[in-house]
């Protein structure tokens, strides 16, 4: 992200929203000029990363030192904490650029107030230019409450994809290990499962800041705002309950695929068992009958090596008679 918008001294997007859904797009030297008022509010989504942002932040009139020191963390969790008549909030997205896993999730921190929304972030996140484009075709948010439930939508939709996506491939994973061809997707396996536990690392907590904000007695947030929340937060719920299903779907299947693997090595080991078992006999009356030592029976003879043979088969008859009556092949 810092990288596409060195040029514009860290400003990703920024907008004047009308309250009526649609915006404008503004710079810096129109921010520097902004006044609120109008029914009308701003959102800034800065790359906090970036000098300009951080002094920017720093000398803004009306952001305690507080909220700027938690829209420039570097590190940021799932959280929301109300501060005066504001909120402080912090959210994380899944990663979908490119290279990246989406368990590497992506933290997005805001302040929003009854006048304006501050957003920053380093890394691209979707959900940010879903909302510059709803703004864009007139179906943004008209208030700041609307804002916060808006964009709550959007990372719950990039987040219940991934969701989806992670239930298609343990559902191929099943068909799989049914069809006993899952020896060959242990490494998937696992690598699933370790996504699972990162992931749900940081929905949980986001979670429980959703459920939190519903109890807060915000001036502008309105009882639709509420609402909206509250169904994110349902969905979100519904979510983690999922990702722990797959979880515990995914111990039952190693243990499945443990268990095919030990059968496998069992009946190897069994095959081998018995070749020895049969081979053992054998293998002594050779070395038996070999030995270079005067008085062997049949040395002389002409029929001694025929009726060594014809031991040796009697004896692997007798072998195969008894291991059938026992059952052991």
């Amino acid at each position: 992200m810092s990288d596409r918008n060195t040029a514009q001294g860290g400003l990703v997007k920024a907008f004047i929203l009308d309250g009526e859904g649609g915006g404008t797009a503004i710079n810096w030297s129109e921010i520097e000029r902004w006044q609120p008022g109008d029914g009308k509010f701003l959102w800034l989504h800065l790359d906090y990363s970036h000098p300009y942002v951080q002094q920017w932040l720093k000398n803004r009139k009306g952001l305690d030192y507080l909220v700027v020191e938690n829209l420039l963390a570097v590190d940021s969790r799932p959280r929301s904490t109300p501060f005066h008549d504001g909120l402080l909030m912090g959210l994380r997205g899944v990663n979908l650029n490119p290279g990246a896993v989406p368990e590497d999730m992506v933290a997005i921190r805001l302040w929003i107030d009854g006048q304006a929304v501050f957003s920053t972030g380093q890394r691209f996140l979707p959900s940010i230019d879903d909302m510059g484009s709803a703004i864009e075709s007139g179906a943004g948010p008209a208030a700041p409450g609307e804002f916060l439930a808006q964009m709550c939508e959007y990372v719950m939709n990039r987040v219940g994809d991934v969701v989806e996506d992670f239930e298609i491939i343990f559902d191929g994973l099943e068909e799989e290990m049914a069809m006993e061809k899952g020896s060959s997707q242990r490494q998937l396996l696992s690598n699933l499962r370790r996504q699972i536990i990162e992931l749900r690392k940081y929905l949980a907590p986001q979670r429980d800041a959703l459920g939190y904000i519903q109890s807060l007695k915000i001036t502008w947030l309105q009882d639709a705002d509420r609402l909206r929340l509250r169904e994110v937060a349902d969905r979100l719920f519904r979510y983690v309950e999922e990702l722990d299903s797959i979880r515990d779907r995914s111990v039952v299947l190693h243990e499945e695929l443990v268990s095919q693997l030990s059968e496998e090595m069992n009946k190897r080991m069994y095959m081998l068992s018995l070749v020895a078992t049969i081979f053992m006999p054998l293998g002594f009356l050779a070395g038996l009958l070999g030995v270079n030592l005067g008085g062997i029976p049949g040395a002389s003879g002409r029929w001694g090596f025929s009726l060594f043979c014809l031991l040796v088969l009697v004896v692997f008859a007798m072998q195969l008679i008894y291991l059938k009556n026992k059952k052991w092949m």
